[in-house]
């Protein structure tokens, strides 16, 4: 009898192999498509890491709202491209204080929660922490002449996985010197230099084959992925030590949640966006 099929039955190296095919795959795919299958990606992956953030959220005893809050996430991304893509007027971007501070409301008539501005806070900080980065890629995709680019997307992820792919094997292989062994005992200065490496050299390629922006510019957004996507995973790290897990979920295996694989990303965006809306 023929057996099934499991990611399960491979190693963890192998579980990453698998996982990050087809991640990349779909990611790579839809953002190169249209600007709406582009939307529609990172819009699930904005939801499915902004509902791990509460999940999380819950397990150290807090009680942020998660469905409404991930609609917020959501409703946010959503603005920020319609925005970008003219499709609204930026008055539009007014709506979200009123609809955000529906949640003091919300918590007003939960009668069960004993400290409910705590879970208050905790659903502000599920917005800026998760989907306020996600939707500033927004603005990043649509930086140059209004309109839609992948090649800015496309270009920022290859050099972030490239950063984590030498960051992981430079690490295990050559791993000794600690780099912040308080909050992340695994990781070594040996595997950030690894990564350094490795997000430098695709950002040398991308400047033969991705044109949209000047060459420097690769050069710069290489150098705001490895600093700033270090200290995003150290970021989360903290976070989950806190509450004391390893991983924020098991949506992808080998990988563990999607705020695990995209953590360098939401620290990374806000100074990524910054850089391409000023220079």
């Amino acid at each position: 009898m023929r057996s099934r099929f499991s990611i399960n039955n491979y190693s963890n190296l192998g579980q990453r192999a698998i996982t990050a095919l087809f991640g990349a795959l779909i990611i790579v795919g839809g953002s190169i498509y249209s600007d709406w299958t582009y939307f529609l990606v990172f819009a699930g992956i904005l939801g499915f890491a902004q509902m791990e953030f509460y999940k999380l959220s819950g397990l150290d005893g807090m009680l942020p709202l998660k469905s409404f809050g991930t609609f917020l996430g959501l409703m946010i991304f959503c603005l920020t491209f319609l925005v970008e893509k003219e499709h609204l007027s930026s008055n539009y971007f007014f709506l979200i204080f009123p609809i955000v501070s529906l949640t003091f409301f919300i918590k007003l008539y939960r009668k069960t929660d004993k400290k409910p501005f705590t879970g208050v806070a905790y659903t502000f900080l599920g917005l800026f922490y998760v989907a306020v980065p996600f939707s500033l890629l927004n603005l990043a995709v649509f930086s140059v002449d209004a309109t839609y680019n992948y090649q800015i997307i496309i270009g920022c992820l290859l050099i972030l996985w490239a950063s984590d792919t030498g960051a992981y094997f430079a690490g295990t292989k050559f791993g000794k010197t600690k780099l912040f062994e308080r909050v992340s005992p695994k990781k070594s200065w040996e595997g950030f230099l690894g990564g350094a490496f490795s997000a430098i050299g695709v950002a040398f390629v991308l400047t033969r084959y991705f044109h949209v922006i000047d060459d420097w510019k690769w050069l710069v957004i290489a150098g705001i992925i490895i600093i700033a996507g270090t200290y995003g995973d150290l970021i989360e790290s903290l976070f989950k030590r806190s509450i004391e897990i390893k991983d924020s979920g098991k949506g992808l295996p080998g990988h563990g949640g999607f705020m695990d694989r995209f953590d360098g990303l939401l620290l990374s965006a806000p100074f990524i966006t910054a850089f391409l809306k000023i220079f």
